[in-house]
Order: structure tokens, then C-alpha cells, then sequence
């Protein structure tokens, strides 16, 4: 009687269950791994790493937008079409020699810039604007010495003008 042939097993890298039992382990370290170089290499600035100091800082800030509704002070910025030119038409009780606009990204805070205006006639502020990224931006526009504040929102780059009203926002 003969013995049935003796089988030898294919080696442990040749059968496809080791490989699918461990794709699922690589497949995670590989994304992992993704997801670690995308968060390093694009910084979105949206965490404030001096929230504290921007928190005490808030007072401040609804005080001269009190100075500025008690001064009567609007201001009406029109840009050009390029977006490389800004003139405000600006009103109130006292007229700075210069106006700073601060273009406050809503979500890039690398984005941001800050403008100074010189004036060009009796109620008249030009200045020529730095690239600025299309999105919703922060504006914010004040005097040379910060004593008061007007701000709004502006879609850039589909509006071309932005008035500033007097009155605060509701929720204050």
C-alpha cells in the first residue's frame, strides 16, 4: 500500500490572508501619516495663542467703538475695481490727518493687513491697497492713534464700496 504524497504548505507570504488581515493596519498608518503632513505643512491660524490677553482686550475695543458713535464718525470706503486702490469718504467731529483700515481675514490669519491712509481732500483718505485674497474679511477702520473704532464685513471681491454705520450691532 502506498502512502498518500506529502503536501508541503506554501510559505506565509504566498497565501493572500496574512496581506488582508494586515492592509487594514498599513492603511491606517498611511493615512495617519497623511494627515500629520497636511496639518504641518498648512497652518490655518484660527487658535489664539494669547486668548486670554484677547479676551481682557474686548472692553477696550467696545470703548472706542463707543467713541466712535459718540464722535458721529462714518466712513464710506470705495475700492477699485483691481482692488489695488481705496479712497473713504469719511464724516464725524474732528477729521484725522490719516485713517488706518485693518483688513482682517475671517478665516486666514496670515491674510491679514493694515493700511495706512493719508488724506487727500477736506473729508477725503487714498492709499494703495496690498494683494488681498478673495473671501469675507474683518474691516476695521480708526484713527492713527486708535482712539476710536468703526467696523463692518466685506466680500471681496464682489463689493466694491462699504459704509460704516454709527450705530453698534445688535447683540452688544
Amino acid at each position: 500500500m502506498m502512502s498518500p504524497a506529502r503536501v508541503d504548505p506554501a510559505p506565509w507570504h504566498r497565501e493572500p490572508w496574512p496581506w488582508l488581515l494586515m492592509a487594514a493596519p498599513l492603511m491606517s498608518m498611511i493615512g495617519g501619516i497623511a494627515i500629520l503632513f497636511v496639518s504641518l505643512a498648512s497652518n490655518d491660524g484660527l487658535v489664539a495663542d494669547d486668548y486670554y490677553r484677547q479676551g481682557l482686550a474686548i472692553n477696550q475695543q467696545l470703548t472706542r467703538e463707543q467713541a466712535a458713535t459718540a464722535g458721529h464718525y462714518r466712513a464710506h470706503v470705495l475700492f477699485t475695481p483691481g482692488l489695488d486702490r481705496a479712497r473713504i469718504t469719511f464724516s464725524g467731529d474732528t477729521r484725522p490727518d490719516a485713517l488706518v483700515i485693518r483688513f482682517n481675514h475671517a478665516t486666514r490669519a496670515g491674510f491679514d493687513r493694515v493700511v495706512s491712509l493719508k488724506r487727500t481732500g477736506e473729508d477725503t483718505y487714498e492709499a494703495d491697497l496690498p494683494p488681498l485674497a478673495a473671501g469675507r474679511w474683518h474691516l476695521a477702520v480708526e484713527d492713527d492713534r486708535a482712539s476710536w473704532r468703526l467696523t463692518g464685513e466685506w466680500q471681496a471681491p464682489q463689493e466694491l464700496s462699504l459704509s460704516f454705520p454709527v450705530a453698534p450691532r445688535e447683540g452688544r
